[in-house]
């Protein structure tokens, strides 16, 4: 068994930008609605759903 050298990836990365986490959010939320809709779920429970989060989030 050998040793490997490992890095703090925290070191090597920039904080994140209030557009970064805009964006990350944007496309979590649309991965949210995207894996609902192809669940077969309805129009009007993806935004009832969607609603409760923004609820959450403010």
């Amino acid at each position: 068994m050998a040793l490997a050298v490992v890095k703090d990836l925290r070191v090597a990365r920039a904080p994140a930008t209030a557009e970064d986490l805009e964006a990350l959010e944007t496309d979590v939320l649309a991965g949210f609605v995207l894996a609902r809709a192809a669940a077969g779920l309805a129009d009007s429970t993806i935004a009832a759903d969607m609603s409760h989060l923004e609820q959450v989030r403010a």
